[in-house]
């Protein structure tokens, strides 16, 4: 059961892919890591060694630190970002416990190597329309947080990626893109292991969407319009991806908690 300074998986697993997710720190050790070298979604690998380095970057902000089980690495990491002003919650049971509850673990081997501020850079196609944003959002909210994306013209797009070290996707003949009737957006979920039903939901909307095959689900033309919207409203391909995350951040709520919410306006009723 959660306490002031733990939270259950449950509870975790409801906020993590929201915008309101709090930092989640894996302090698992070199050894463990490499037993099991899953994360659980949007976390971040740092050491416990050199938590007094790195912990006054998340003051006044809200964090889970996970270890193996829970215990006094995750407890001891916690307690020194609470003396540096960070909201530090340890998970219970820890990534083990997490591991037992059956919960979605993203594949580390499948992410891209980290540029050295430990982020994950990659590169697609500039002026995106649905893809080329619902792919850093998923990125962002489920895989690795402070990810960078970089938008440039279609023929550099490889060449920048091995010049930069950004993974390339959404492009022909590369890893991260399309496969037969499937949509980069459904790639990368598979890819990762997060298919969750939401997820896969979610997928179903902008693989419609992403593909002319608006008869997926009668919401992709919706997502469709709201993506060609923001691409007119926005010129900087990073302000439209900000925009954008809101967009999915919203669909993905639907998706998750609202299906089968209708709202029906009430018939009105003529006076004889």
């Amino acid at each position: 059961m959660s306490t002031f300074t733990t939270i259950s998986s449950d509870k975790m697993a409801r906020l993590i892919g929201t915008a309101n997710a709090p930092v989640l720190i894996d302090v698992r050790t070199e050894e463990d890591f490499a037993a099991d070298r899953r994360l659980i979604p949007g976390s971040i690998r740092l050491s416990h060694d050199n938590v007094t380095d790195w912990g006054g970057a998340f003051a006044g902000r809200r964090a889970v630190v996970s270890c193996f089980r829970g215990e006094k690495l995750a407890q001891g990491t916690a307690a020194w970002l609470r003396q540096l002003g960070v909201q530090a919650e340890t998970l219970e049971g820890g990534f083990e416990g997490w591991k037992a509850a059956k919960l979605p673990l993203v594949d580390a081997g499948k992410l891209p190597p980290r540029d050295a501020k430990g982020r994950t850079v990659w590169v697609t196609r500039a002026r995106p329309k649905v893809d080329r944003i619902a792919c850093p959002w998923l990125i962002r909210r489920f895989v690795d947080p402070g990810a960078v994306f970089l938008y440039v013209v279609p023929s550099e797009v490889v060449a920048v990626g091995e010049r930069f070290g950004a993974a390339p996707f959404d492009i022909e003949n590369v890893f991260w893109s399309h496969r037969g009737e499937l949509c980069t957006f459904d790639v990368m979920i598979e890819e990762f292991g997060i298919a969750t039903p939401p997820l896969l939901r979610l997928a179903t909307l902008v693989r419609g969407a992403d593909t002319a095959r608006p008869e997926l689900a009668p919401e992709a033309p919706g997502l469709l319009a709201a993506s060609l919207g923001l691409s007119r409203m926005y010129d900087d391909d990073l302000e439209q991806l900000e925009a954008g995350m809101l967009l999915y951040d919203a669909f993905y709520r639907w998706c998750r908690d609202a299906t089968t919410e209708t709202h029906n306006w009430p018939t009105n009723k003529v006076k004889a």
